[in-house]
């Protein structure tokens, strides 16, 4: 190691050199351009015929070669030849002759054909004091590596260090940015999916929220009003994420496009699951309720893949009734048999309320789900008010009930009721 005395008594020449690579490496780089410039720098300013840097790979403990002028990447166990007794032991090491070590290993000499007489090896550290790699000179012009040099190869591996960090920090935000931007794109796609306005229905009030866990959200829900009546969707795909809106995305446009052909209900879930079996990867899939209301007969037909609870709120009677799920999750696998749709007449006042697992499986901090139950008393309190004050309620109470508890899961629920 070189001691404070003899690293201050560098020559104005050598601390000129020393200053000149720390300005370029405050330069904008790419990781390989950066290291680069690091080995020609230091071949440079410690006269040295070779100049290379080793990357410590934490996942399988290696040090890889990643900058050399005339050989592939190399990589080599944590501790073997001089570059890996440099990273276990994280100080630098000089040697005058290198075959005259038995730390040294030659192989790589033998598959670059070059013949290293000595070198010295330099830990490189992060700003946060991390280990990060190796910086290697080979074979000084017209002799070895003395103390002086061995001061000059710390101060620039010191640099190297804190360059190289923050590339990587630069590169890792970039990437960042990019997955953030990705985000921000695939929600707006997904935004854009949804009803911009709802449909205007005599007799009827509706409201729809959709509130993802994260940027981007499994969810989906459609209200269209078409010759046949109005159709009402809702889709909850499995995780969270990217794919899964891609999964309901798809879903969603093979619904409008059977809407636009004007397929009856049966058939378009027939077609949309069937479609989806064959398309979705293995183990996706899509919970959804999709309903066609006969507005002048105050009659819904509907057919539930995988979603439930459904629930129907008679006004008259002040009580909730359930429908469960008739078929299995949309795209789980290709429909054999499809069973009758379920129909409900509305009375007047009466509330169909569709709400994904994000409703009932909201938790406290004591664990506790949501659940029916609640659910059911929110009905119970508001189904006399407006659609949209009555989706208000439910936000509210999913908010007192979670108190500072996060939300994990999509938010979706299609109200609609006779007035």
């Amino acid at each position: 190691m070189t001691r404070p005395d003899e690293a201050a008594q560098l020559s104005q020449q050598d601390m000129a050199a020393i200053l000149a690579v720390t300005r370029g490496l405050a330069a904008p780089f790419e990781l390989h351009a950066m290291l680069a410039e690091v080995t020609a720098a230091a071949c440079a300013v410690l006269r040295a015929e070779r100049s290379s840097v080793w990357l410590h790979d934490a996942a399988s403990d290696e040090m890889v070669l990643e900058i050399s002028s005339d050989i592939a990447q190399v990589r080599v166990p944590l501790g073997s030849g001089l570059v890996g007794a440099c990273a276990r032991e994280r100080r630098p090491i000089n040697v005058p002759d290198c075959y005259a070590d038995a730390r040294f290993d030659p192989s790589v000499d033998r598959r670059s054909g070059f013949r290293t007489r000595c070198s010295l090896t330099l830990p490189l550290i992060d700003h946060r004091a991390q280990f990060i790699g190796v910086m290697q000179v080979l074979n000084k012009a017209g002799g070895v590596f003395d103390r002086g040099d061995e001061a000059l190869a710390e101060a620039l591996a010191a640099q190297c260090g804190v360059a190289l960090s923050r590339v990587r920090m630069t590169a890792a935000l970039i990437e960042a940015e990019k997955v953030q931007r990705e985000l921000e794109l695939a929600r707006e796609l997904q935004q854009s999916s949804l009803p911009a306005t709802l449909p205007v229905v005599a007799g009827y009030d509706m409201h729809a929220t959709f509130l993802p866990a994260a940027l981007t959200g499994g969810d989906t829900y459609d209200l269209a009003l078409t010759e046949q009546g109005l159709w009402v969707v809702i889709g909850d795909a499995t995780g969270h994420g990217i794919a899964p809106a891609l999964s309901v995305e798809r879903m969603h446009a093979m619904l409008r496009m059977a809407l636009a052909l004007g397929t009856d209900l049966e058939t378009t879930f027939r077609r949309v699951n069937d479609q989806l079996a064959a398309t979705l990867p293995a183990g996706h899939f899509v919970t959804a309720f999709i309903g066609l209301l006969d507005p002048a007969a105050h009659r819904l037909r509907f057919i539930s893949g995988g979603q439930s609870p459904i629930l129907h709120w008679h006004a008259a009677d002040r009580r909730c009734s359930l429908h469960k799920a008739g078929s299995f999750p949309m795209g789980a696998m290709p429909i054999v048999a499809l069973r009758p749709a379920v129909t409900i007449d509305f009375a007047p006042g009466d509330v169909l309320a569709l709400l994904t697992d994000g409703v009932y499986e909201q938790e406290n901090g004591r664990a506790e789900q949501f659940g029916l139950a609640r659910v059911e008393a929110v009905l119970g309190q508001h189904a006399d008010t407006p659609a949209a004050d009555l989706a208000g309620a439910f936000l509210s109470a999913l908010r007192t009930f979670a108190d500072s508890q996060l939300q994990e899961d999509d938010v979706t629920m299609v109200l609609l009721k006779r007035r």
